[in-house]
């Protein structure tokens, strides 16, 4: 089993890594190929395609402008270990053993719009890039048209390495946008998290994005492998739902918050 992740624009470079291995991203001439692109971008322009403050912009210029074709300890960190945010919360990899490492290295990729496809102990340069940035390319005229079905090929070779078929999607549907459902050659499981509120279920983008990071921790800790172990997952008061489930789409609820 393969899971899929987004990555996060909150990025943690200060804190020393809690893992020494490393590898580098596969698909860099893909990167450099954008890089070069956002290169010619003034802070105006940043601020205006990705829709940033003038100092966010500006950070983002300085990121582009000192990209380096080395990744080395001093500019670059472990994806899993660099993102933040309510994903990467729910994820917890600070404390991951050498093993819970070595299992998400094979089990866990994180979409990315500059990196297309991120494995967690690739290193990563710091950068800003959404996916869903209409940033013109020589591919067409955003990223979606940039990656194509490149990241659906990679993820066939990944699930065709591990000598299994099933992909299960913790993306927003953003970044799962750039995947190709029919180009895979995979069953995709999508998870659906909701809360309880004001008398009805519903889906509260916080709480769910922290849930698909836990559901990743939950797979990686107990080094699932069989998708019907998804069923038994309970961490934060969240419960498998039957009801509202499907073969390929589980749905699990939570009592209201208190």
């Amino acid at each position: 089993m393969l899971m899929v992740i987004s990555p996060a624009k909150t990025l943690d470079y200060e804190t020393p890594p809690a893992a020494e291995r490393h590898t580098l991203p596969r698909y860099l001439e893909h990167s450099n190929e954008l890089i070069e692109i956002l290169q010619d971008k003034s802070v105006q322009d940043i601020a205006e395609l990705m829709k940033l403050s003038d100092k966010l912009a500006a950070l983002n210029v300085a990121r582009y402008g000192s990209w380096a074709e080395k990744f080395t300890a001093k500019n670059s960190k472990q994806a899993l270990l660099a993102f933040k945010g309510d994903v990467y919360t729910g994820l917890a990899a600070e404390d991951f053993s050498k093993a819970d490492f070595e299992f998400a290295q094979k089990h866990l990729r994180m979409l990315s719009g500059l990196y297309g496809l991120l494995r967690p102990l690739d290193r990563m340069q710091p950068y800003r890039l959404e996916m869903g940035t209409k940033l013109s390319n020589s591919r067409g005229k955003d990223l979606y048209a940039f990656w194509g079905e490149r990241i659906s090929e990679w993820l066939n070779k990944d699930l065709a390495e591990q000598g299994d078929d099933v992909l299960l999607n913790l993306a927003s549907q953003e970044y799962f946008g750039a995947v190709k459902p029919k180009a895979l050659n995979a069953r995709v499981i999508d998870t659906v998290f909701k809360d309880r509120k004001n008398g009805e279920y519903k889906i509260i983008s916080f709480y769910a994005k922290k849930a698909r990071g836990l559901m990743a921790r939950y797979v990686i800790k107990e080094r699932l492998t069989d998708p019907e172990g998804l069923k038994d997952f309970g961490l934060d008061g969240y419960r498998f739902n039957s009801a509202s489930s499907s073969p390929n789409k589980l749905v699990f609820l939570r009592e209201e918050q208190r």
